[in-house]
């Protein structure tokens, strides 16, 4: 699904979302410069893979978190993890990098990808700010619609502390 798919299929399927329009951005201090609605609910998304090339992630944080690969491996009882390639990236999600987005998932028809969402997105607001498989937008959602929207499309998801 390319934006505008996205941004259908959620008005189709009646998901409650907003969207914010804004310029390219790559990495969180691009995104930081942007005025928008509900700065502390951004995700920053990381694509990653074991060291076998047999299984691949995505791990799902707010955007000020740091993530530590060695920790949430032994955390989750995998393979040494890296960086996938952007070729991966493409192959599997049909993304390009800096458009990384759980919503990217709706891409995987062989529902290679594991989700890994950081627990912190249950807190109080519920709210998640992710790219429409683009990275012109980002679109806000309740983090409990975005979860079923994955799950039924047939990735796994761990809600985990990361």
């Amino acid at each position: 699904m390319n934006k505008q798919q996205i941004y259908d299929y959620l008005k189709r399927e009646n998901i409650w979302h907003e969207i914010t329009e804004h310029e390219a951005v790559y990495n969180m201090a691009e995104l930081s410069k942007i005025d928008i609605p509900y700065p502390g609910y951004d995700a920053k998304n990381l694509f990653v893979r074991d060291d076998k090339k047999r299984n691949y992630y995505l791990i799902t944080v707010k955007g000020d978190k740091r993530v530590n690969l060695k920790e949430l491996r032994k955390k989750n009882n995998t393979r040494a993890l890296s960086f996938a390639s952007s070729d991966d990236l493409m192959d599997i999600m049909g993304l390009e990098p800096g458009a990384v987005t759980p919503l990217g998932l709706l891409n995987d028809s062989e529902h290679k990808v594991i989700l890994f969402l950081d627990n912190e997105f249950m807190g109080d607001s519920k709210l998640i700010g992710v790219h429409p498989n683009d990275n012109t937008a980002t679109v806000w959602l309740k983090v409990t619609d975005l979860i079923k929207l994955i799950q039924s499309y047939g990735n796994t998801i761990n809600i985990i502390e990361i």
